[in-house]
């Protein structure tokens, strides 16, 4: 089994060919940007955080602390959402991408640090 790694890039960004298995892990596809470009392997809106806790994070930097907890119990609570990043990761290199500005406090950082730490533990 090859190195799990999981990265994580905006969509908006220049995607080069060597990111792996990609992810799309935002509820809402990003604007303006084409399916052919991000070529995902697929789009899991399930695995993003609920609507409810999206509206109320609001990409606040003073929430960040809550909005990291309640988003681990939602993916806690789902992990059919998440399996198929940590299938992919376990065979090689997979980004997750997203469309917010923000690249410090965002879901996919959330995300990814969760990921990470439930294949430490397999």
């Amino acid at each position: 089994m090859k190195q799990a790694r999981i990265e994580i890039a905006r969509a908006y960004d220049e995607l080069g060919s060597d990111g792996g298995t990609r992810f799309l892990v935002d509820r809402m596809w990003p604007r303006g940007v084409k399916k052919e470009s991000l070529q995902v392997e697929a789009w899991l809106r399930d695995v993003a955080p609920s609507t409810e806790l999206r509206r109320w994070f609001d990409h606040d930097p003073a929430r960040w602390e809550t909005f990291t907890e309640r988003y681990c119990a939602e993916l806690d609570a789902n992990p059919a959402a998440w399996q198929p990043i940590v299938d992919a990761a376990k065979h090689g290199r997979v980004t997750l991408l997203f469309g917010a500005r923000d690249r410090e406090h965002n879901q996919a950082v959330v995300l990814r640090d969760y990921l990470a730490r439930k294949l430490a533990h397999h």
